[in-house]
């Protein structure tokens, strides 16, 4: 492999324009998730094929390769990764980190290649979907003491998670004056779309879940977190994402669920309930689930049809 064209002393302004690049890129992605992952990703690249950090030093001379030499040690790298033994789905993210840093450095006029040779694993699609049946479900949501301030927090959480299917971040994010009782609706951030508001309908059930739990929690800030830690020593706190988790696997072991429950899994569970229900109703059941590329036909047709309210109000009715 030849080495990089590089003066023996590299311009210092392009080790900072490459370290710019490299912010850039994080910022870019949305979910601090995705940011953390792809910063691990280029520093696992930058130490195995240089046993360096990923400095913009470093960055410098690997943009700077021959394409050749770039899309060799780029498929080297992969099969170092197979060789770990690592599954298909995190080569391929890793794969697509230094994709995404070669792409946007082509972009920027600092890359003259591109990586487009170099082929993700095929990943074994995830089939069981399943998650828990709804009668199952049903001995979950009988749990909660409704009586007591958590119960009604716990009741009306999982009650979104299923009749709703929503993702356990949409519901960490929603505050007080995101949810309208009158309107029976609820204002959530959708998954990537970062300061953007997606208005969904509740069922009767859910809205009387969440209004019950308010009611209890009398607190008057709107901005104030829609769910909040009623532990003595976080009371009051946002809940996080892994509160939500730790709510669900709790419920779930007392109800006797043998599968590990998990707030994304009984998102399945709802949205495999909701096709059962409405015999295979594919675009119905898109209006619940809030998956990608919903044209604007369709958001047209939910307002006119309201599919989306008719799913949630029948899978309400299940449990």
């Amino acid at each position: 492999m030849s080495s990089p064209t590089l003066a023996s002393n590299p311009n210092p302004l392009a080790a900072i324009a490459n370290r710019d690049l490299l912010a850039q890129l994080l910022s870019d992605k949305r979910s601090p998730h995705t940011r953390h992952a792809y910063a691990k990703d280029l520093k696992d690249f930058f130490r195995t094929i240089a046993d360096s950090e990923a400095t913009p030093e470093m960055v410098t001379y690997f943009l700077q390769l021959e394409r050749t030499d770039a899309v060799t040690l780029v498929l080297r790298y992969k099969a170092m990764l197979i060789e770990r033994g690592l599954k298909e789905a995190t080569i391929n993210r890793r794969l697509s980190a230094i994709k995404s840093l070669v792409k946007l450095a082509r972009s920027a006029g600092k890359c003259d290649y591109t990586l487009e040779e170099v082929k993700g694993e095929k990943v074994q699609v995830y089939r069981d979907t399943a998650g828990i049946s709804r009668e199952l479900y049903r001995k979950v949501l009988a749990l909660p003491d409704r009586v007591e301030l958590k119960g009604k927090r716990d009741y009306a959480l999982l009650r979104l998670l299923w009749d709703n299917a929503l993702r356990r971040g949409e519901i960490a994010k929603a505050n007080i004056g995101d949810f309208d009782a009158e309107a029976k609706t609820l204002k959530i951030r959708g998954k990537g779309k970062g300061t953007v508001f997606e208005v969904i309908d509740l069922s009767l059930t859910t809205t009387e879940a969440i209004r019950d739990w308010l009611l209890a929690r009398r607190e008057l800030n709107t901005s104030a977190p829609l769910f909040i830690s009623v532990d003595p020593v976080k009371k009051g706190n946002r809940i996080t994402g892994a509160g939500i988790y730790w709510i669900v696997q709790q419920y779930c072991r007392a109800a006797g669920v043998s599968k590990q429950m998990s707030p994304h899994r009984i998102r399945h569970s709802s949205i495999t309930a909701a096709l059962d229900a409405t015999n295979g109703n594919v675009r119905k059941v898109q209006k619940l689930s809030r998956h990608a590329q919903i044209d604007t036909l369709m958001v047209y047709d939910d307002n006119r049809s309201k599919d989306q309210l008719e799913i949630s109000t029948l899978l309400a009715d299940m449990v």
